[in-house]
């Protein structure tokens, strides 16, 4: 068996910080973690990738093809679907190691994880291939103060649940970055419980509010009666809060229960040449 995570998000949620932070997390707990970079347009991350699909395809290379002509949505979206008529050697970069951990670091277009098929595909190849995956689906905890976002923010995590059917973890970024009044309004989402979404959005005075308002109600009844859509916090800057979600995690997709834990041998002498216990 092998493990993965595949982190979606908008552009600008964290991924790729994410990334590298669970990345020195691990390291620092000797576990190996390897991450793979998706994101054909990434400029710049924090960690040196397992595999980079860039070394395929470039966003550049799809925008600048004379023929083609993509702007930016439909170039990300012709990389991946390149990605895809391109599986042997995907397979052939990732390798074929038992109890491997992986995290895939994707593109922030939002509509690939909400309605296109793609990344449905990917996750059945991976699938095939025998990882047993969770998605983390990332946005940033500055955007989900006001009442409609966060609302609007629970709809897009819905939406990717659906799409992509698989073990689902939500993630508020950049926790570390609010003030202690937007922090206090956010902790009074987090359940989230529509009542108080709804309850503060009714004291917003304003026309459009007023004319959607069943449609609003409607939609906060949605999230209620299924009851599917919980996001954790998460500062990079904390230590616990990082290892909370990682447990989470692992938990979720079962990592350990089948096999040992695989560990990087930083210092250790090989325990296998320590004689029996």
């Amino acid at each position: 068996m092998r493990y993965a995570q595949l982190v979606v998000g908008p552009a600008g949620s964290g991924k790729s910080t994410y990334c590298s932070t669970i990345l020195k997390h691990a390291m620092d707990s000797k576990r190996i973690v390897e991450v793979v970079n998706l994101d054909p347009a990434a400029e710049h991350f924090d960690y040196q990738p397992l595999v980079d699909i860039r070394e395929l395809i470039h966003l550049d290379d799809a925008m600048e093809d004379e023929e083609l002509q993509f702007g930016p949505n439909g170039g990300l979206v012709f990389c991946m679907e390149t990605l895809l008529e391109n599986c042997d050697w995907l397979e052939e970069q990732l390798g074929d190691v038992d109890d491997d951990y992986i995290l895939f670091d994707c593109p922030g277009q939002i509509e690939l994880y909400t309605h296109l098929p793609v990344i449905k595909k990917l996750v059945d190849q991976l699938e095939k291939w025998n990882f047993r995956i969770c998605v983390v689906f990332m946005i940033d905890s500055q955007f989900m103060v006001d009442g409609a976002k966060f609302l609007s923010g629970t709809m897009a995590a819905l939406s990717v649940m659906v799409n992509l059917e698989l073990p689902h973890v939500n993630i508020l970024t950049k926790m570390d970055l609010l003030s202690k009044s937007a922090r206090k309004q956010l902790d009074n989402y987090l359940d989230p419980d529509p009542h108080v979404l709804l309850a503060d959005m009714r004291n917003v005075n304003s026309r459009w509010h007023e004319k959607y308002a069943k449609l609003t109600e409607a939609i906060g009844e949605v999230i209620e009666n299924f009851s599917l859509v919980r996001f954790y916090p998460l500062n990079i800057k904390d230590e616990e809060s990082i290892d909370n979600i990682l447990i989470t995690i692992d938990n979720i997709i079962q990592f350990g229960e089948d096999a040992d834990v695989k560990v990087r041998d930083f210092d250790e002498p090989d325990p296998e040449n320590d004689g029996d216990e």
